[in-house]
């Protein structure tokens, strides 16, 4: 099968990454993988999520050519999808480069996995064949010593810090939105969903209490800055927090720069989302 590998880097795992933020990081590459597996098997298929340990030395011809020899976790996801064409697979770490249309998947993307692989010091290769799927493949430092990441969770963990603000929350894939949701009703929030921009529009009009609006830009029907445009149309200072997994949306968009909005780009840990969240209701 074809493959895409990227350059040589130190085998040493940065202490720094062995917290919460890290471990939210490794879910939403791991999400991000399996969202894109699942939508390249349209009509069925079968997702497999295979972990092993290679040891050095021994695992020298189980690793990407130019990666550092040491001891490597490998998480390997692999769908029976449509596969990928060798030009395809030549780009798919470019940032930003998608396949899909705006409004279909998530938009982020590979880009984002080839940077936390880098950051974590390791590695991220893909085989693909046309027809028969494809497998993309992190490598990452093996942490041989204390679990660093037990004790650093008690203080990483995210404080509450809501006091029963309602946050309305507009994101069409059902995944994403449900971990949202989840993650703003641990942190003491109320919340309302919608998975398109017209039920959103809906909830604004029913009168009930809305203090922030988390929307996605993507949206398979009205764009969420129209839909921003809207909202604060009828709800005037309205907090609203765009998501986005597109590059040129920072740039394209001057609604974002409005007082009382902010862009966050996908994909986001739990913390930063609890930070940004914060924020933006103390200055609403």
């Amino acid at each position: 099968m074809p493959n895409a590998t990227f350059p040589k880097r130190s085998p040493t795992w940065p202490k720094s990454q062995l917290g919460a933020d890290w471990a939210n990081q490794l879910e939403g590459a791991l999400l991000n993988l399996a969202i894109n597996g699942r939508d390249a098997m349209p009509d069925g298929g079968t997702l497999t999520i295979a972990t092993a340990n290679l040891a050095a030395g021994t695992a020298a011809q189980s690793l990407p050519p130019d990666l550092a020899p040491g001891d490597y976790v490998r998480i390997a996801v692999s769908d029976t999808g449509t596969g990928m064409a060798p030009d395809v697979i030549a780009r798919a770490f470019e940032p930003f480069f998608t396949t899909k249309p705006i409004g279909q998947g998530t938009g982020l993307g590979l880009a984002s996995i080839y940077g936390f692989a880098r950051q974590s010091k390791g590695e991220v290769a893909i085989e693909s064949e046309l027809g028969r799927g494809t497998t993309v493949a992190l490598y990452l430092p093996r942490h041989m010593g204390a679990d660093d990441a037990a004790s650093d969770t008690a203080s990483g963990d995210m404080a509450i810090t809501g006091r029963g603000e309602t946050i309305l929350v507009i994101e069409d894939e059902p995944v994403v939105r449900a971990l949202i949701v989840e993650l703003l009703d641990d942190l003491g929030y109320c919340t309302l969903a919608a998975d398109d921009a017209e039920p959103g529009l809906e909830l604004l009009r029913s009168g009930a209490p809305i203090d922030l609006m988390i929307t996605d830009i993507g949206l398979p029907g009205m764009d969420g800055r129209d839909l921003g445009r809207i909202a604060r149309e009828m709800r005037p200072g309205l907090p609203i927090l765009y998501m986005t997994g597109y590059a040129d949306t920072a740039t394209d968009a001057d609604d974002i720069a409005e007082e009382g909005t902010a862009l966050i780009t996908k994909p986001f840990g739990g913390p930063l989302l609890a930070d940004r969240v914060a924020a933006m209701l103390r200055r609403a």
